[in-house]
């Protein structure tokens, strides 16, 4: 037994000096918990994050459609969402805190430089993140935002143009925009953090925390106190993110992206600075975009050997006022920026109306997905679901029963009406039960007869009518063909004049969208069936609208 127990004590030792950085310099304190809480909510992202794969498609027709489904019908999918979102807010903003204290307590000097030049790249890599994962959404502000971001770094000297062609993957943005977008998000980017973390943590581990009070106040071993602190910073930290995530509804979403569509764009709120400041340098843009973010990332690189103060005892802050007073300077500056942007914002009614328009639309799209389904087209296509859905429904009450069925009265309208086929089949008997059998327009004095035609003369009849309806694969070519024929069988009884009709019904936009609606609502007019039809006018029972959702639905 006694064996057994130093085995166990031993263990229980090993693993707590493992999992623990030491001693720490000055007692434990609430000052060293920032690391912890960048570390839960480094996790948080990659744990969220794995959890949004499952359900996302990273392609322009599906990316929008997969967020939305995600977002409006997943359990629990909103709050997985709102906590990947907004922890990476939260976690820039740990970042920063813990940037500052670095700062203040002088970590960053001597012999902890490479310390600090790791936490810098981790930095970096973080907001990369962020820009990288706003455009996978797809939608207005994702789509737009990242198009300014990527215009400014196309703005950069010499390699501005390869950097927007590698971005992209083309002239504009479109699939190889989003599936790079989406590589370097949960590839690259994933892979660069694991060895940054690895390497801060072990450069961490290796020169100890900078102490708050000089050397000689004593230390303490890490666990437990400093680790319980820790647990309830991290512990408050996700409480405060759970909150907000919950009281704002989770990450949101807007419209899908529309290339073609007018939107005041707005990056993320901690890229504010740089976008007020370069508008306020108007035709100094390129300076406010490229040149001042680097000018503040090379003094936070150049602090280690801007500050050569002794490491030793502690390093008092009065003795660094100079690289400090720089420090807090470009802190303030940024803060300061990023508040009057966001005020600008809310004080300006132009901005609120577009802002009430994009949440209108949003919300519009949103509903329709949830109800009707995203069609296979892609997102901008939720706004057709709306006339097809209607279109179906005036199908069922207002056509069915006279179109389908053994009950039948008119001809036979289901998959492939118009086609080619269906042309060809017509043409072969119009008077068949297929077609016009069941009532009298078949039988009417000078009904329609078959067409005496075979082989390529037949297909090049058919093309001439089928390509009457504008469909983009017509042959007009193989149509042109076909009208010596058509004015010797035909044009006596069928005009291909707009608007002139004849004995027949007129051919000229047969099929199209505009002639299937004017036909709905009047087939009795002297253009389409005359005195013959059977079918009563719907132009006084069903608006327009109705009249042309139909239409798109039969076509």
């Amino acid at each position: 037994m006694g064996l057994l127990q130093e085995l166990r004590t031993a263990l229980q030792v090993r693993l707590t000096a493992s999992a623990t950085p030491g001693q720490v310099p000055g007692g434990p304190s609430l000052a060293y918990v920032l690391g912890a809480v960048v570390t839960f909510f480094l996790v948080l992202s990659a744990v969220t994050g794995l959890a949004l794969s499952f359900f996302y498609a990273p392609s322009v027709t599906d990316a929008w459609a997969s967020v939305a489904y995600l977002e409006d019908q997943v359990t629990w999918g909103w709050l997985v969402r709102g906590l990947h979102l907004h922890g990476a807010s939260a976690l820039v903003i740990a970042c920063g805190l813990h940037l500052a204290q670095t700062a203040w307590l002088g970590a960053y000097r001597r012999p902890r430089e490479l310390t600090w030049f790791a936490g810098l790249a981790l930095m970096l890599l973080v907001l990369g993140f962020t820009i990288t994962g706003f455009v996978l959404r797809w939608d207005q502000a994702g789509y737009w935002a990242s198009k300014v971001e990527v215009g400014i770094a196309a703005a950069t000297p010499v390699v501005g143009d390869l950097v927007q062609k590698l971005a992209q993957g083309g002239n504009d943005y479109g699939n190889l925009t989003l599936t790079r977008f989406h590589a370097l998000h949960v590839g690259l980017l994933p892979a660069l953090t694991l060895g940054l973390v690895g390497a801060h943590v072990w450069l961490a581990r290796r020169h100890g925390v900078t102490p708050r009070r000089r050397q000689g106040a004593g230390a303490s071993p890490w666990w437990p106190a400093q680790t319980v602190r820790n647990l309830v910073a991290v512990a408050l930290a996700f409480a405060a993110l759970l909150a907000v995530v919950v009281s704002t509804g989770g990450a949101g979403l807007e419209a899908p992206a529309d290339p073609t569509a007018a939107y005041d764009a707005r990056p993320l709120w901690y890229f504010r600075w740089l976008f007020l400041l370069r508008k306020l340098m108007g035709p100094w843009e390129t300076v406010a975009a490229l040149i001042i973010p680097g000018l503040v990332l090379g003094f936070l690189v150049a602090m280690p050997l801007l500050d050569r103060t002794p490491a030793q005892g502690h390093g008092s802050p009065r003795r660094r006022r100079l690289v400090l007073a720089t420090f807090f300077a470009l802190c303030a500056g940024i803060t300061a920026l990023t508040a009057a942007s966001l005020a600008r914002d809310a004080g300006d009614a132009e901005h609120g109306k577009q802002v009430a328009k994009a949440e209108a639309q949003a919300t519009r799209a949103r509903r329709l997905a949830r109800t009707y389904g995203v069609p296979p087209a892609g997102g901008l296509a939720v706004y057709q679901t709306v006339p097809m859905w209607r279109g179906r429904a005036l199908w069922e009450t207002q056509c069915k029963d006279c179109h389908q069925g053994k009950d039948r009265k008119g001809p036979l309208i289901e998959a492939g009406y118009g086609s080619r086929a269906w042309i060809a089949r017509f043409f072969a008997d119009p008077g068949g039960d297929e077609f016009y059998g069941r009532n009298k327009v078949a039988k009417s004095e000078g009904a329609m007869k078959p067409v005496e035609l075979a082989g390529e003369p037949l297909a090049e009849m058919v093309e001439l009518v089928y390509a009457e309806s504008g469909a983009a694969d017509a042959d007009r070519g193989r149509a042109q063909k076909a009208l010596p024929a058509f004015e010797e069988q035909c044009s006596d009884c069928h005009s291909r004049e707009e608007g002139v009709s004849s004995s027949g019904p007129a051919l000229a936009r047969r099929g199209s969208l505009d002639h299937l609606v004017q036909f709905i609502g009047n087939p009795t007019a002297p253009i389409h069936l005359g005195e013959a039809a059977e079918m009563p006018r719907f132009d006084k029972d069903l608006s327009m609208v109705d009249r042309e959702a139909l239409a798109q639905y039969l076509l």
